[in-house]
């Protein structure tokens, strides 16, 4: 068996370099550079070795040797000095890598220089015993490293999805101890920056000069760092962490966060659509690229008879102003006048339009039906109030056999589970919500106003733009053809036809996915049917 380096006398012209290193975190745990060189210095007197160099890295991490210059150094030195160099010393082998393989292939060069590797607090040496146990702690310190990364990695998302922000928090915020809070000086400012963004009359470059005017800077808190630019600013109107959301590009997740929001998640988004539809070219957004506009209320519910696409709008540009169309993508027919559409359109309403004495037979035929349901629920409540007085009864009976010991456990659990599953079935049939949750005179006002004159109800300057599409997408479930002159062949929802053609409890519908014909004419025609 080879002898030990301890047992080893080095000669007078022999020496052997220093190396250390400390990270920041190890500042605190008695690892600091001065106290490393002492033991080295004391571990190379006892082997009668010769300090020829000592190499200090501070505040490097030994998980890759990248970055680490002093160690690429002393390396070098090694190989210039080999004649002299007989021993690399540091305090412990995790010193040199936390990582085994980049050990082993550090300790292999030094071998190939004639040289050792001695840890000042650890067994080293080149006995095949001293050589396994070394290579054992180098492995025990890669575990260590990668247990402490496994445990940071579990920290910070655990912390994610608590809410919390694990990176810097941006402009009009601050981080006291791991929490985002206002920041009193530049929150207000970057508020009124997204009140003045929604309103639609101020672009990116607008803003930044905006952050730049309130004396803010681009860098984290927006107190450090260089001026704002566009993009610098669009960065603040895309991040969500306004709206209270705290989003991870990492793990792809967004958590409601612990922070106050600055705005409500509405006005995040219409900020977002203001932004996505703006022309570049312009500092007003672009009509062709607003697909929500009340201007053109019929775009993608006319359909082109001939090639089937949505009807699309845009203005045309005259000699004294803006004209707006509707046209077929395709060009299967001339443009149309918004004017000329929107007013056949109300035109086509009012001659569907059920008629008073139809809709005053259809709410009455409504109310006795509500009623009769309200009489039916009311039985149903009371039957189920009995059943459930006696499905308690044999509960109760079932727990005082379990506790005598009667049931087993398992029977107990099975058997209540039955009962229990009962209870919660007779509980949501007694459940009168839905009587409350319907207010029939409102219904029928609804159905009286709204029904009752569709071209008033379409026309009305101060319907928006989401209940005429849900007026016109109720009634026509697959939209108006077009076909250039007129409405052609457009299906009617069923529903609607029943309330149009309603004539009381003989009245009949068609089929369930709507009928361009009633029922009742086509039985007059054909008896037989």
């Amino acid at each position: 068996m080879e002898k030990s380096v301890l047992s080893i006398s080095a000669k007078p012209t022999e020496g052997a370099v220093l190396y250390l290193r400390v990270s920041t975190e190890e500042q605190v745990e008695n690892y600091s550079l001065e106290t490393q060189l002492d033991i080295c210095t004391k571990e190379a007197g006892k082997r009668g070795l010769s300090i020829i160099q000592t190499f200090r890295e501070e505040g490097r991490s030994a998980k890759t040797i990248k970055g680490r210059p002093a160690l690429i150094e002393m390396l070098d030195f090694c190989r210039k000095n080999r004649k002299v160099v007989r021993a690399v010393i540091v305090y412990r082998l995790d010193r040199i890598s936390r990582q085994t393989s980049d050990y082993l292939a550090i300790r292999k060069k030094l071998s190939e220089y004639d040289q050792i590797l001695i840890s000042a607090s650890e067994p080293t040496g080149n006995s095949p015993t001293e050589k396994f146990v070394e290579t054992m702690l180098a492995g025990f310190a890669q575990m260590d490293n990668d247990v402490r990364s496994e445990r940071t990695k579990n920290g910070l998302r655990a912390r994610f999805l608590n809410g919390l922000c694990n990176g810097p928090v941006p402009v009009g915020y601050l981080n006291q101890s791991g929490y985002a809070v206002k920041d009193p000086e530049t929150f207000e400012v970057v508020k009124e920056a997204w009140r003045l963004m929604a309103t639609g009359t101020k672009t990116l470059l607008d803003m930044a000069n905006y952050f730049n005017e309130k004396g803010l800077k681009s860098g984290h808190g927006g107190k450090k760092g260089y001026e704002f630019r566009q993009q610098t600013a669009g960065r603040i109107f895309h991040n969500k962490f306004y709206a209270g959301k705290v989003l991870s590009p990492k793990w792809g997740d967004e958590v409601l966060g612990q922070h106050t929001p600055m705005i409500s998640e509405s006005d995040f988004y219409r900020v977002q659509d203001i932004i996505d539809g703006r022309n570049r070219n312009n500092t007003a957004p672009s009509i062709r690229r607003c697909r929500d506009n009340k201007e053109f209320a019929l775009r993608r519910i006319v359909k082109c008879k001939f090639c089937g696409c949505s009807y699309t709008g845009a203005k045309s540009k005259g000699k004294k102003a803006l004209y707006p169309y509707y046209f077929c993508p395709n060009r299967c027919l001339k443009s149309c006048p918004v004017a000329t559409l929107e007013n056949y359109t109300s035109t086509y309403l009012e001659s569907i339009t059920p008629t008073k004495e139809t809709i005053d037979l259809f709410n009455a035929f409504l109310r006795k039906t509500y009623f009769q349901r309200i009489s039916s629920l009311k039985k149903r409540r009371e039957q189920a109030d009995g059943e459930l007085k006696k499905l308690y009864e044999l509960r109760q009976g079932l727990i005082e056999k379990h506790l005598t010991g009667i049931y087993s456990d398992e029977m107990f659990k099975e058997q209540n589970l039955v009962i229990e599953q009962k209870l919660r079935a007779l509980q949501i049939a007694k459940n009168d919500d839905v009587l409350t949750d319907y207010n029939l005179e409102k219904v029928t006002r609804f159905i009286e106003e709204k029904l009752g004159n569709l071209k008033q109800t379409y026309g009305n300057e101060a319907a928006t733009l989401d209940e005429k599409r849900t007026l016109l997408c109720s009634i026509f479930p697959s939209g108006l053809v077009w076909d250039g002159k007129a409405y052609s062949n457009t299906l009617i929802d069923s529903s609607y036809k029943l309330v149009q053609t309603f004539k009381g409890d003989k009245g009949t519908i068609g089929s369930a996915k709507g009928s361009r014909t009633p029922l009742s004419s086509v039985k007059g025609r054909y008896p037989n049917r």
